[in-house]
């Protein structure tokens, strides 16, 4: 079914259903179970999605769009900022969300203060336990009831995204409250990230896994440029920007091992996705205040704050 031929099917549906909860709820994991792919980026360090990622599901006469949004958590820097207006756009955007909750952390400050948020949301909302296979089942359901007290859920799923229980109940039960409409992309595509954020957004992930502290949350990563050779590889040239020269050194590792590290395992997996070869080259560069520049806003997909 092509996307034109979708658009004169008169039991076409299609809509947006926003995945939203505190960080390291697995939001990123469950898009990726929903999809069947590795759409978003996953770590276990908390707020590593950035900006919203669309995942799309075409089934059928059914195409649906979940949003990975970034955790929502207290904000401390503009990015951070960012980060959390993000979120709650997505929400509000979306014609269904799903409160994402990490069963086995429970309910914590983050949680309660997320149900008052999303009181205000008006669409209908779904409770997703996720990580059931941490809880006994009893502990569960008893979760399950004191959130349900606390907010007006149509209905509660309990997954383990990583092991994909319960996924499939979730997304039929989507797939049926998703309004009639035409399809917004077409029957393959799988995300609407380019292949330049793409690659960013998996060197990024890289990163994350290989450096430690505070240190990648200080840290952005640019295609600037994104090249199609002759023989159908891809040349990929990124920048690494960080805010302290002593970051650069760490980034780049004794005699450069560490770079060189990242970026191995990021071209093995930008070979994967692409099913292409894969020429990536990276630069670290200091640049002190990227923070406070909008044009590196535009570049992750956020808005800049003021």
């Amino acid at each position: 079914m092509s996307l034109s031929g979708n658009i004169e099917n008169p039991n076409a549906r299609c809509g947006f259903v926003a995945l939203v909860g505190a960080p390291n709820a697995g939001k990123s994991t469950l898009l990726n179970a929903l999809v069947g792919t590795k759409v978003s980026i996953v770590t276990h360090k908390a707020q590593t999605t950035r900006a919203q990622i669309r995942g799309v599901v075409s089934e059928g006469d059914n195409q649906i769009i979940f949003v990975d949004t970034p955790g929502i958590f207290v904000p401390k820097r503009r990015l951070d900022r960012a980060m959390v207006e993000a979120a709650w756009s997505g929400a509000g955007d979306a014609d269904l969300v799903a409160f994402i909750v990490d069963a086995e952390r429970g309910i914590t400050e983050e949680i309660e203060s997320l149900i008052k948020g999303l009181a205000d949301i008006p669409h209908p909302k779904v409770l997703v336990l996720n990580k059931i296979d941490l809880l006994k089942r009893e502990k569960l359901l008893a979760l399950a009831e004191r959130l349900n007290a606390d907010l007006k859920f149509e209905e509660t799923f309990m997954i383990s995204a990583l092991k994909g229980d319960g996924v499939r109940q979730f997304l039929d039960w989507a797939a049926k409250r998703i309004p009639l409409g035409p399809w917004h992309f077409p029957e393959d595509q799988l995300t609407d990230l380019t292949l330049a954020l793409t690659a960013s957004e998996v060197t990024r992930e890289k990163l994350f896994m290989r450096i430690h502290d505070e240190i990648p949350y200080n840290v952005t990563v640019e295609t600037e440029k994104f090249t199609v050779n002759k023989d159908g590889s891809y040349r990929i040239d990124q920048v690494v920007y960080v805010t302290r020269d002593t970051h650069k050194k760490i980034i780049l590792g004794a005699g450069g091992q560490t770079i060189k590290t990242i970026g191995a395992e990021a071209r093995a997996e930008l070979m994967e996705i692409f099913e292409v070869p894969v020429h990536l080259f990276l630069f670290v560069k200091v640049r002190q205040k990227w923070g406070d520049d909008p044009e590196r806003y535009r570049e992750m997909g956020l808005d800049y704050p003021r």
